[in-house]
């Protein structure tokens, strides 16, 4: 099992936000969690993330409990929330200061992804000049740039057109056949059925498999 979570729950100041959350995904596998906004989808992400700590429960991710064995889940691409780049940077320029943090990769494997999510790395445009589209496409090169083996990918068809979708979601089970574990959540149910292998709900901080 990639990622397991036990019981969680998360309550802040009075408001309960996830309640008795229980989730497992495997190795080759895409989980999806459909839900409204404000339904926890998002929060629940920020604690298999590590940035978010859980009131109760644990999660583990190859073994290792968040927030106690290791701070931050490991070898993992993200996407939560908007996406944030430097508005005056260019988009491969963006990308090239985050590689940087681990220095993993070389600028080629950051092209390659550019290209793999249908942006071109020699565009000189200001990320401030993209539409949502394209930032939503940047955001999923930087979330795949280093080859990670889990994505968490919250709502990562916002913004893009049909044709993006399409292209999308080909290239999420592209990612599965390599072995990928990923979890995303989308408000769409269209992409939840197209995508997952398993299917959960999500309402009032309350999870279902369906």
């Amino acid at each position: 099992m990639v990622i397991e979570i036990k019981n969680v729950s998360l309550k802040i100041k009075e408001n309960r936000i996830l309640e008795n959350v229980s989730l497992q995904c495997e190795k080759g596998e895409i989980s999806g969690i459909i839900g409204r906004n404000g339904s926890g989808k998002t929060m629940l992400m920020k604690c298999i993330c590590g940035f978010v700590h859980p009131t109760h429960g644990e999660i583990q991710v190859h073994g290792k409990r968040i927030g106690k064995d290791v701070d931050f889940i490991p070898d993992a691409g993200i996407i939560i929330e908007t996406p944030s780049f430097i508005p005056y940077y260019s988009g491969i320029k963006n990308l090239a200061l985050l590689a940087s943090i681990q220095n993993k990769i070389k600028k080629s494997e950051i092209e390659d992804a550019m290209e793999r999510v249908g942006l071109d790395p020699n565009m000189k445009k200001n990320v401030k000049k993209y539409s949502l589209g394209m930032r939503q496409r940047l955001a999923l090169a930087q979330a795949i740039m280093e080859n990670p083996k889990i994505l968490i990918l919250d709502e990562p068809f916002n913004g893009l057109d049909k044709e993006g979708v399409l292209d999308m979601r080909k290239y999420l089970l592209k990612l599965k056949k390599e072995g990928k574990t990923i979890l995303l959540s989308s408000h769409l149910s269209e992409d939840i059925e197209i995508l997952c292998d398993k299917v959960y709900e999500m309402e009032h901080g309350k999870l279902d498999a369906l």
